[in-house]
């Protein structure tokens, strides 16, 4: 049986996990504490334990780990920063959706599937850091490719893109509809 991590030992990794503005991973974690990777699973496991019945929780984000809202008290903590809150035009979002499923992916190629022209919601998810380059195509004009930042799995609460929602593949969708939704094809 592996032993319990102290209160010191617990005590280390909290204040890693509250002071970093990011989710912090296991591998920081262990350059920090010199800790094998076991020693910190166990102790990471111990404190989203201690936390569970709290106003603040720790959740594995982004592979890493951060303090997050519990959501037992989101809905109050919200209504304190609904007004600082930035929110994303339904054009970024179906913009995002296109990139985060079919990365790495061109701009050209995220306008083929809305129908207009991205270039201005491309630049302002750039700016907020939700997608980036990641290389350019082997095509004339090498154009960039883009693709999902870790702020991106964050900003969702995602641990890997592997936990987005799957799509129902083109043939279900009934007599050729958008499927982005009806509002969409109409556009």
């Amino acid at each position: 049986m592996k032993p319990q991590p102290s209160r010191d030992e617990l005590a280390m990794l909290e204040a890693i996990v509250f002071s970093s503005p990011r989710p912090v991973a296991v591998e920081e974690l262990k350059e920090l504490t010199g800790w094998r990777k076991s020693q910190i699973d166990l102790a990471m496991k111990v404190l989203i334990g201690e936390y569970e019945s709290r106003g603040i929780n720790i959740r594995e984000v982004a592979n890493g780990f951060q303090m997050v809202t519990s959501p037992k008290v989101a809905d109050v903590v919200e209504k304190m920063h609904a007004a600082a809150r930035s929110t994303l035009s339904r054009a970024a979002l179906e913009t995002l959706a296109i990139i985060a499923y079919k990365q790495p992916v061109t701009r050209a190629q995220v306008e083929s599937v809305r129908g207009v022209n991205v270039e201005g919601v491309i630049t302002k998810l750039l700016d907020r850091q939700l997608i980036r380059e990641v290389g350019h195509a082997q095509a004339p004009g090498r154009p960039a490719l883009l693709g999902t930042t870790r702020y991106f799995l964050q900003w969702f609460g995602l641990k890997s893109l592997d936990d987005l929602p799957v799509l129902p593949d083109l043939e279900e969708i009934a007599d050729g509809d958008n499927p982005f939704g009806q509002e969409a094809a109409d556009r």
